[in-house]
This record gives C-alpha cells, structure tokens and sequence, in this order.
C-alpha cells in the first residue's frame, strides 16, 4: 500500500482500520504507565512509546519530565521511526496521554502525527482486531529530531509570563482541584492555582473519550481566549492533560500555542503559599 501524508492531527478508527496496510505507517501506544505484559492488549503491530521510562527526563525531580532532543531522538529511533513515517498515536483511556506523545514529536519538529480519537476502547467498540503486546525489536528507524523550543515552557518562563500577564495561562484539571475544593491526587502536594490562569478542564472538550467537533471546540475556547492571537500557555498536573487542551485549540484553529511541561506539580512544590 501507499505511504501515508495526511495534513490532520486526529484520525478515526475507521480512518486507522483502512489504512493499517501503508507502508510508512507507525501505531504507538501511548497509554501512560501501562505494564508491559502478554495479558495487555494492543492495536495490532502497535509500539509501546514507554513515556514514563524513555520519554522522560527521569533525573528530573518532577514527573514526565521533557526529553533532551538526544534522548528522545535515540528512542524514537529504536521504535523504528523514520523522517517519512506517518504515526498514529492511541491511549487506553480515549484521548489523554496520547496527546503529550502527539505534542511530543511536535515539540521536535516531526508534523506528520495523529491522534488517534476514542483511543484503545473506540477500537475494541468498533470490533476491530487486537492482539497482546509486544515489544518492538525491529530495524532502528533514521528519525531526526528538530527542537522547537516554542513548544514548551518551563517554571521561569510561567513565572514571568504570570506576573507580566504576556500570555494566558489555561488550566486542563477539573475545577475542584483548580479551585481547592479537592486536594491534589499527588501525595504531599498542596492544592493552588498559578497566578492569572484560568480554568477550563480537558474533559471538557471530550464525549464518551472522543473528542468534541470542530465547531464545538471553536466555541469552547472562544468563550476563554478572545483574541486568536493571543499567546497562550496551557497547565496541568504534571503535563500530559495540558496536551489535550493543545489538541482541541490547535483543531479549533489558534496557533500560538505552548504548554508548561512542569505545571501544577512544579509550581506548586517551587512556589510556597
């Protein structure tokens, strides 16, 4: 079958079913803290894209951590990767962690990704085929990484951005964490906001773990960012849920777009009440 280039950033499952035969195409698995075992289930021929473990600044104090371009050129290489091929990520929760791995490979300069929408279960709604997990040991790929710093902020850069008020900060937990009204699910971390952010949780833009229209989503973040131009940095726990609100806004069509990769959990260890 043909190679694969597709301009989108989202992908049905019966968009993926279709077109599980194309030569350049990569399906990873981008369930967050999956165990790796014959009783784990995955989309046929998938690659576990392991976020915690290879993805990850592990030497990092604060979870998920963002990559050296090295090492997360190295690891995408060993999932047999290419420049030409074309990924389609999942997780097992609908969209969630699939998001990060989608915002990922855009943070490095690689375009040609999609999530995949309703994850793992709309693949096992629909029917189609799974298989147990196995462990990619195939031909390295030549994937090369492209730092795109913009990509991605860090605490100085959201502390700045704070105080000055240069960018929006948007918030992906639900709204009794942002508002204090239930304690962070992280043991020993307090419960707190970023100064001047706002609140709109990820779930938000989701139904039954698919992810709401076009126009819909439009409408959402219309009604939180009035102007399209606006720079925007989007928060969260500790990264991942950040990227499903990067997702959505990217779809709905704005642009200048970036996400705290330490969010909450940072914040709120460094900045003391």
């Amino acid at each position: 079958m043909n190679k694969i280039a597709l301009n989108k950033n989202l992908v049905s499952v019966e968009w993926l079913h279709k077109n599980m035969e194309a030569n350049n195409l990569v399906v990873l698995d981008g369930t967050i803290a999956k165990p790796f075992d014959s009783l784990s289930l995955q989309i046929p021929n998938a690659r576990f894209f392991d976020i915690k473990k290879k993805f990850s600044d592990t030497s990092n104090l604060f979870p998920s951590a963002f990559p050296t371009k090295e090492q997360f050129q190295e690891e995408a290489r060993n999932l047999g990767i290419n420049n030409n091929s074309f990924i389609v990520v999942y997780d097992d929760k609908g969209i969630y962690s699939s998001a990060r791995v989608w915002w990922l490979f855009k943070a490095f300069g690689f375009n040609n990704i999609a999530v995949l929408d309703g994850g793992f279960p709309e693949w096992q709604k629909t029917g189609f085929k799974t298989e147990n997990m196995i462990l990619y040991n195939d031909e390295k790929g030549n994937f090369e990484a492209d730092l795109q710093p913009e990509y991605m902020k860090f605490f100085e850069d959201v502390k700045e951005a704070s105080e000055t008020e240069t960018h929006k900060i948007i918030d992906a937990r639900s709204s009794g964490r942002f508002n204090c009204n239930v304690p962070e699910p992280r043991e020993g971390l307090r419960s707190g906001t970023i100064p001047n952010s706002i609140n709109l949780p990820y779930t938000d833009l989701l139904e039954n773990g698919l992810l709401k229209s076009t126009e819909v989503l439009q409408e959402i973040f219309a009604n939180k960012i009035k102007n399209q131009k606006e720079l925007i940095i989007f928060s969260c726990g500790s990264g991942i849920t950040a990227c499903v609100l990067a997702l959505g806004a990217e779809i709905a069509g704005y642009n200048n777009l970036t996400v705290y990769d330490g969010s909450w959990t940072e914040w709120g260890t460094l900045v003391k009440e």
